[in-house]
């Protein structure tokens, strides 16, 4: 199973090994990070899971739909890393990638 590294808002960074088929933000919550609220559960329709993704890693992600960019636009911390984690769907190939969770709105 790949392993990610997810650093809270605290600057903490966690090792969370994620399975495969699963969303990124059922990992990191299934690992016990409380930062990420994903307060609608994962069915992309707030912004409360998201993360940025390490610029090195950034083309292992299929692009983000024009529904998840109109949701990150919500956030005033948004820039060119960020993603919603409920919409990243771990692989084998995420191993080793790295994501800070956001600042909270």
């Amino acid at each position: 199973m790949p392993t990610i590294s997810v650093t809270t808002r605290d600057g903490r960074a966690v090792p969370v090994i994620a399975e495969v088929g699963r969303s990124l933000m059922e990992a990191i919550r299934g690992a016990g990070i409380d930062d990420l609220m994903a307060l609608c559960g994962g069915s992309c329709s707030c912004a409360t899971c998201h993360v940025k993704v390490d610029a090195m890693h950034a083309h292992l992600l299929s692009p983000a739909s024009e529904y998840e960019n109109d949701l990150l636009d919500s956030s005033s911390h948004r820039d060119g890393t960020s993603r919603l984690s409920c919409q990243i769907t771990v692989s084998a190939e995420l191993d080793g990638l790295r994501v800070t969770i956001a600042p909270e709105d």
